[in-house]
């Protein structure tokens, strides 16, 4: 059964996301995601607001770049959150935007490397396990959570590029996709993350993959789709984006689906005018459709 979520997109003021989620909650969505895009809102800070404000709905955040923040710290957050609210947090890491990144300073020459190591020791930490690493990047002496998740927790992984996605499969437990993938290209991605599964040995665990579909419904919602691929780079593109009713967002849902993706969010586009009827719109009408998980 496919996972349906929508995004609280971080160009709304922190102000809004209460009454989003709200909504959210109210509607029986399955997932909110919220984005830590430099320099507007914190993905922790606001991910824990926004389960302490409801008391259903899975909030995910995509993503938390791995250059700002010591892995300790991520862990020491995420398993804050795990033990709060069980079972309805889902946090994914990435190397970031680099042009970000070298903005505060914290751009490195490898990000991979550092994902890479980010990702094993958080993983390790959230297991309860005590670590001593000598990386490139990652530095632990003798480190271990007195506060671990109870039980396992997913640790998720954006990525774009091939060695980003054969990474993944090796060394998180899902990966998520940007709004620029196809369904050609989940399956593409599929692909690459198999190939990482399969050099890791992990072919028997599951791994997730949440990609998110931009998306444009009601007045004028083919003109501000093609205005936000056009800045996106990508207007060109085929099979990206989907502008129209909710029988139509289904579809696009459906493709994605069968193409190998666990979970699509919507993403509303930048100037979306209605972001509460928006998360309703996905709710009440889209998933329905799609045949998606609503309590």
């Amino acid at each position: 059964m496919t996972t349906l979520g929508a995004v609280f997109r971080p160009q709304l003021a922190p102000e809004r996301l209460r009454a989003v989620v709200r909504r959210a909650e109210d509607a029986g969505l399955d997932e909110m995601w919220l984005w830590e895009d430099c320099f507007r809102e914190g993905g922790i800070s606001t991910a824990a607001a926004a389960l302490a404000w409801t008391e259903r709905v899975r909030i995910g955040v995509g993503l938390l770049p791995v250059p700002l923040r010591n892995v300790a710290v991520t862990a020491m957050e995420a398993a804050t959150l795990h033990r709060m609210f069980p079972g309805r947090a889902v946090l994914g890491v990435g190397h970031g935007v680099q042009d970000w990144m070298g903005q505060v300073g914290a751009r490195v020459e490898s990000p991979v490397t550092l994902l890479r190591e980010h990702l094993v020791a958080l993983r390790a930490l959230l297991r309860g396990e005590r670590l001593t690493v000598d990386g490139r990047y990652v530095t632990l002496d003798d480190v271990a959570l007195d506060w671990p998740p109870e039980g396992e927790v997913e640790v998720l992984a954006g990525a774009t590029g091939p060695r980003t996605l054969r990474l993944t499969g090796e060394v998180a437990d899902g990966t998520v996709l940007t709004a620029s993938t196809s369904p050609e290209g989940v399956r593409r991605a599929r692909r690459l993350i198999e190939e990482g599964r399969a050099a890791a040995g992990r072919e028997a665990t599951a791994h997730t993959v949440v990609v998110y579909l931009l998306t444009a419904t009601g007045p004028g919602a083919d003109e501000r789709l093609r205005a936000e691929l056009i800045a996106e780079g990508v207007g060109s593109e085929p099979d990206l984006g989907v502008a129209g009713d909710a029988g139509a967002v289904a579809e696009a849902v459906h493709r994605l689906a069968d193409a190998g993706a666990n979970s699509v969010i919507l993403q509303p586009t930048g100037d979306e005018p209605d972001p509460e009827g928006f998360v309703r719109f996905a709710a009440e009408e889209v998933a329905r459709r799609v045949g998606a998980a609503v309590v």
